[in-house]
């Protein structure tokens, strides 16, 4: 028991009159470990089924971070104050260095500061679906200066949080469940105006994830210098991969177009050359 004793007091590293000894490592560790054991436990208790069957996952997570952040805070200054090393002494006396490295690190600050903005606000949840700079991005974690989303090719986004709280952004997932989508086309003059709406809406129909055909309006929306444009309406719950199902639509309402004898005609100029007399 001595020699544990002795070991425990022995001296590490000394700074001026400061001495950190082998116990207060050990203390250091403890507090470290029983911090992530900490987080682990209320994560898996915030994240369980029948917790997420009250609260949606993007709220729960906002939360957990949150927690996550001012544990890590108080167990970072209990385990300074274990090694002997007073926070608040430590902050007044690099002041002046913490001034400079301010100024250097101003945005970085501003992405932090944005990112407690986020999770506390909870404007942007996970698995939100936003369009930043004309680009569609489902959010997939909340971090303190950045957030990481996926856009529509599969690529991972890093996206500042200063950016997202200080820009224009349009969240798709604010609305309602359903969300009202078009494609234009246009067909040849002459061609029979009820049966291009009929097959218009017909086509928006036929596709899988288009189930109510009350939600579905085809309209003629205008008289163009080479054809009639029209344009068909409909809702769609999948707005991340909206681009997908507007490409396929548009297949469908091409085979139906050569099915039924609509065409869709391409700009064309007549040009007549006057004859010298």
């Amino acid at each position: 028991m001595e020699i544990i004793e002795n070991f425990l007091q022995r001296n590490i590293l000394s700074f001026g009159s400061h001495e950190i000894k082998v116990y207060s490592v050990v203390i250091f560790v403890i507090i470290f470990l029983t911090t992530k054991f900490i987080i682990w436990l209320i994560k898996k208790w915030m994240f369980r089924k029948r917790h997420l069957e009250k609260y949606d996952q993007g709220t729960t997570y906002a939360v957990f971070q949150i927690i996550k952040y001012v544990i890590w805070i108080i167990a970072i200054t209990i385990a300074l104050d274990s090694i002997e090393i007073k926070v608040t002494v430590l902050i007044a006396g690099s002041a002046a260095l913490l001034v400079g490295v301010g100024m250097g690190l101003q945005q970085t600050f501003n992405d932090i500061i944005s990112g407690f903005i986020l999770l506390y606000e909870r404007t942007i949840k996970i698995n939100d679906i936003l369009e930043i700079d004309g680009d569609i991005v489902l959010i997939q974690e909340i971090g303190l200066r950045t957030s990481k989303g996926l856009n529509r090719d599969e690529i991972s986004i890093i996206i500042p949080n200063s950016l997202i709280t200080t820009n224009k952004v349009i969240n798709w997932s604010h609305q309602a469940k359903k969300t009202r989508f078009k494609i234009n086309v246009g067909v040849a003059y002459g061609s029979d105006v009820p049966l291009v709406l009929k097959v218009l809406e017909e086509s928006v129909f036929e596709h899988p994830e288009i189930s109510n055909k009350n939600q579905i309006e085809a309209r003629l929306i205008e008289f163009n210098n080479s054809s009639l444009d029209f344009q068909v309406l409909f809702f769609s719950e999948n707005v991340f991969r909206i681009e997908k199902i507007k490409s396929e639509i548009r297949r469908i309402i091409n085979r139906k177009f050569i099915e039924n004898g609509i065409t869709i005609p391409f700009p064309q100029m007549d040009v007549y050359f006057k004859e010298k007399k």
